[in-house]
């Protein structure tokens, strides 16, 4: 597994000293971020993983909204929330309110299939509600996931498409015109071998068995089969990830340009999977204007 892989390989390059501090970031790196902590908690469920974090910028707002969803192999033990507070702590400086969500994984108890969709649509919607009291912009709302984070965040961005039929299918969900995936594996169908050598993840883990009331498990759990979503999908890798090479960004921009979707791919020079989350990383620099750029703020 490549997440095992590069913990070893990080743990041992820290015993012989590390690199310079330019050089792409670890998965050792990555589980070592952190950030403030939030300013609300909030519950859409009981769950313990069924919770959103909110970072609110000072002032009296109202504020574009950052949701942000966390990857980790759709599982409890490459870390998650705690590592992208070091993004939240940094947009709420720059004004963006951010919803960091948590979700039952696949290796947690009603997680994976359809438990991790439902909880996603639930934190998601839960905006709705919460929007007024902590001064929130809906019309300046956009989504951004990394890793396995980036495939739950553009299906949050496409599920208005899913039938009813569906058990993740919610009414009148939140309207997100635009999604940005970090190193995101949103192709389930076509990226099923990549996903198992990366995380070892096996498709019904993720999309559930086939059944005769609903044969084919992508059509409600890959974005790239919910095309054409109308939403703008900026797909941004690092040129050294090989959890999720660049040839995975183009390809799904290829696919969602072809139904006819606004897609466009930025690849980082000289970054990892990791530096894409990371706001001590130069890619930084690259991905921060795109957070604005999809919350209409310039």
């Amino acid at each position: 597994m490549q997440f095992k892989k590069l913990l070893m390989a990080a743990a041992v390059a820290g015993s012989v000293g590390g690199g310079a501090s330019a050089a792409p970031m670890t998965l050792q790196d990555y589980l070592a971020l952190s950030g403030p902590p939030p300013d609300a908690h909030i519950a859409y469920g009981a769950a313990p993983s069924q919770f959103v974090e909110l970072f609110k910028p000072a002032g009296a707002g109202p504020f574009p909204v950052l949701v942000l969803i966390h990857g980790g192999c759709w599982t409890v033990h490459f870390g998650g929330i705690e590592q992208m507070r070091n993004m939240a702590g940094a947009l709420a400086r720059q004004g963006i309110a951010v919803w960091n969500v948590e979700y039952r994984r696949v290796d947690e108890a009603g997680g994976g299939y359809p438990g991790m969709y439902q909880d996603v649509a639930m934190a998601v919607d839960r905006l709705k509600t919460e929007a007024a009291a902590h001064h929130l912009d809906l019309a300046r709302v956009a989504v951004m996931g990394h890793s396995a984070g980036g495939h739950l965040a553009q299906w949050a961005a496409s599920r208005h498409r899913l039938p009813p039929a569906s058990p993740a299918w919610r009414a009148d969900p939140l309207a997100i015109p635009h999604v940005i995936s970090l190193g995101g594996l949103a192709d389930l169908r076509h990226e099923a071998s990549l996903i198992k050598t990366s995380c070892e993840r096996d498709l019904w883990q993720l999309a559930g068995a086939p059944s005769a009331a609903r044969p084919d498990i992508f059509a409600d759990t890959s974005p790239a089969e919910m095309l054409p979503s109308g939403v703008h999908t900026t797909l941004i890798t690092g040129a050294l990830d090989t959890i999720s090479p660049p040839r995975v960004a183009h390809d799904y921009a290829r696919r969602a340009r072809e139904h006819g979707d606004a897609a466009e791919v930025v690849v980082l020079p000289n970054a990892s999977h990791y530096d894409e989350v990371a706001v001590t990383s130069p890619a930084w620099a690259l991905i921060y204007p795109r957070i604005r750029q999809a919350l209409r703020m310039d």
